[in-house]
């Protein structure tokens, strides 16, 4: 009862709700066999940070729609298959328009810039680009507590910008399924649905060279192969310049920057993306940072 009435205080109209979306996630999922222990922790994290203090709370809050995207995320598997067939998926019309668009002349051959890349690459390429692949989730998390402690209207606008990304992201998945450059240099213009999620050649090998599974547990159980366009690994980077300029300095920026450029470089080396990918998912990323501040301002007193 005391810790009833302690959860009541802090969140007097809707005590429950604010948890409800993981707990009954994970009790679905454990009702079908397929809870992990991830589940689980994220329950917990979010129960701490719900029901510790107001403190707590109001992080929470600003971090609730990070937690609602990887439910979302996770949730995909279950509609995969829409929208796609072997007619209504992109792969070589798209290669096509980015070799005309993007493409180089190399010897009298035209080829697009993963072509030459996948050729070229070296040990020290795939480990320099497998870093912001490896570190983005962790860098959009401590970006949103960043602006958590110096400005609680923009850590909201920054991660409910990251929530609509990825639902504006996951939609164009199924109404434009695209194939990467990965897949094609794997299955070539063969439009295969049963195809597995791969972190790529080069990824792969960064996981070989450190003795562990990072990237290929990762993106190995990704619902989305066919899920090139737009990119959001270059969307999240470009949100969080955004979001951050007015409050940082030279340095700050200039990391910001750097990160964002890196990454889009990477998209690029690693063959996750088209360039076409990159330029479309900037161009969603203005449109909702934009549209996040038509919203009237945002309370920084939730619930």
């Amino acid at each position: 009862m005391k810790l009833w009435n302690h959860m009541r205080a802090l969140w007097p109209r809707w005590t429950i709700l604010p948890v409800a979306p993981f707990f009954l996630w994970t009790l679905y999922l454990a009702v079908r066999g397929q809870a992990r222990g991830d589940h689980l922790a994220i329950c917990a994290i979010a129960a701490g940070l719900a029901y510790w203090n107001r403190t707590s709370k109001r992080l929470y809050f600003g971090v609730l729609p990070l937690g609602l995207v990887g439910l979302l995320y996770d949730a995909m598997r279950f509609v995969k298959d829409v929208g796609l067939s072997e007619s209504t998926v992109h792969d070589c019309d798209l290669r096509n328009i980015e070799m005309r668009w993007f493409g180089i002349t190399v010897d009298g051959v035209r080829q697009t810039l993963h072509d030459y890349a996948q050729v070229h690459a070296t040990f020290w390429l795939d480990a320099l680009f497998a870093v912001p692949y490896g570190i983005f989730l962790y860098a959009v998390f401590g970006f949103a507590v960043y602006l958590f402690v110096k400005d609680y209207t923009a850590a909201l606008r920054f991660t409910w910008g990251f929530f609509v990304l990825n639902v504006l992201g996951f939609a164009t998945y199924h109404i434009y399924p695209a194939a990467p450059p990965w897949y094609f240099h794997k299955y070539g213009c063969v439009v295969d649905l049963a195809a597995h999620a791969s972190p790529g050649a080069n990824l792969l090998r960064v996981d070989q060279m450190m003795g562990l599974a990072y990237f290929t547990g990762f993106y190995g159980r990704s619902n989305d192969v066919f899920g090139a366009v737009p990119s959001l690994h270059i969307a999240y980077p470009l949100l969080m310049i955004i979001e951050g300029w007015a409050r940082g300095r030279m340095l700050p920026r200039t990391a910001l920057i750097v990160f964002y450029i890196w990454m889009c470089v990477a998209a690029v080396y690693l063959d996750h993306h088209w360039v076409v990918d990159i330029v479309l998912g900037t161009l969603y990323t203005l449109v909702v940072a934009v549209g996040m501040r038509k919203i009237p301002q945002l309370s920084s007193r939730p619930f």
